[in-house]
């Protein structure tokens, strides 16, 4: 429903946008980077990242047509974010897999704790 308003109003879209690339790339920077200093193996560094970078668009979709309506600038600012979101993250996965050759060429992750009961943790 609001595809022609995407259309319609570019500047709208850009502006919603570059805040929310920047928000994306400077969450996943920050998130590898605190891994890194702590020591994470490169699969916890990357889920931490992404966990961080991400963000909960379809909720944010859901309250905006609630409280605003369907057809509400709040509306059409909720749902640009995944259409910037999904191509923004799908690049970083490139930035991670470089970041892991970079960082943690010849590293292996550590094995997973055996708990008291014998299972793993």
């Amino acid at each position: 429903m609001q595809g022609d308003k995407i259309l319609a109003q570019p500047g709208d879209v850009v502006r919603v946008a570059v805040p929310l690339v920047i928000y994306f790339l400077l969450m996943f920077a920050a998130s590898f980077a605190l891994s890194l200093r702590m020591k994470f193996p490169y699969e916890m560094a990357a889920t931490q990242s992404f966990t961080a970078a991400s963000n909960n668009f379809e909720l944010a979709i859901a309250v905006a047509v609630g409280t605003f309506t369907i057809t509400s600038q709040e509306a059409l600012a909720t749902v640009i974010g995944p259409l910037i979101e999904v191509p923004v993250l799908v690049g970083l996965v490139y930035v991670s897999l470089w970041l892991k050759g970079r960082f943690f060429q010849g590293k292996t992750p550590a094995p997973a704790r055996q708990t008291a009961a014998g299972g793993r943790s």
